[in-house]
């Protein structure tokens, strides 16, 4: 039924097998873990701190540490409280790294504005 000449036809592959081999063709390797590690992170304080998963995101990782910010104190209090119930979690979440610290920074998430309040 086919045209195309025997053994020409690939087996089909996931594309998340081929989204790995595609970063590093394109030498994106260490940005595609960092968009990884930050929806990993989203993901876990979604499930486990619901109410700060809109106040939160990953900064940056550095040898051990998960710096991640906090748009509010109550929020940087809370994910200080959970930390290592945070950390031991996204050490176990696919494509995780054991990170021995969790670094929390308070300052406005990058995507918002920078007003402190409506004034309310």
């Amino acid at each position: 039924m086919s045209d195309a000449p025997a053994g020409r036809r690939r087996p089909m592959r996931r594309l998340a097998e081929l989204i790995p081999e595609a970063a590093a063709a394109l030498g994106l390797e260490e940005e595609l873990r960092t968009a990884r590690a930050m929806a990993t992170w989203q993901r876990l304080v979604a499930e486990r701190v619901p109410a700060a998963s809109a106040s939160t995101e990953l900064l940056a990782f550095q040898p051990g540490v998960l710096v991640v910010s906090a748009a509010a104190p109550i929020v940087a209090q809370e994910l200080r409280l959970r930390a290592d119930e945070l950390l031991a979690a996204f050490a176990q979440a696919s494509g995780g790294t054991r990170f021995l610290e969790l670094r929390v920074v308070l300052r406005p998430l990058s995507g918002s504005s920078g007003r402190r309040g409506s004034g309310v």
